[in-house]
């Protein structure tokens, strides 16, 4: 898994498209989405809130689910092209094995303007990786309908947290 973690962090195709024929590395991906998901709240297990940091990674789970299904509905209908051949599945273990760049979470923390540089290159990379996975699962040529994909199975996720984040403020 480490092997592949690195791989897909390393936007190497030949990874991408192991793990997209490997369907017994959906539970590696559901691992690296986990892993990510912990070291991305560490804050919360650092201030002993186990409860927001159990909600972190079931909210990791399903928002990758979410991803996976969107981007795959996207582009096996919208975006197809002659060689599009993908199932969901394939979408979950690529784009699982995408989030491995968030590992650098793990930093975040770092005061000022060190973790916050930090944590915007993790999530700059985990969207290149994604893009790549995309392209791989999908069987595309042009990185650029990768790119179109990608940003469509990403507005859900958008819409959800910004719906979240909204929420948590408060009406009143």
């Amino acid at each position: 898994m480490l092997r592949r973690m690195i791989g897909a962090a390393t936007l190497n195709t030949s990874v991408y498209e192991e793990v997209e024929a490997d369907r017994s590395a959906t539970v590696q991906a559901l691992a690296v989405v986990i892993l990510v998901s912990l070291v991305s709240g560490i804050g919360f297990l650092i201030d002993g809130d186990f409860s927001r940091m159990f909600g972190m990674v079931i909210g990791s789970i399903l928002l990758w689910g979410l991803l996976a299904l969107t981007t795959y509905v996207a582009g096996t209908t919208l975006f197809r092209t002659a060689e599009t051949e993908a199932d969901w599945g394939q979408l979950l273990r690529t784009l699982g094995f995408a989030q491995s760049p968030r590992i650098l979470f793990l930093f975040a923390p770092v005061a000022g303007a060190i973790g916050l540089t930090i944590a915007l290159a993790a999530w700059f990379w985990w969207l290149v990786a994604s893009v790549i996975a995309v392209r791989q699962a999908l069987d595309y040529r042009s990185t650029l309908r990768a790119v179109g994909v990608t940003f469509i199975g990403f507005l859900p996720q958008i819409f959800l947290i910004f719906f979240i984040l909204r929420q948590g403020q408060g009406t009143g």
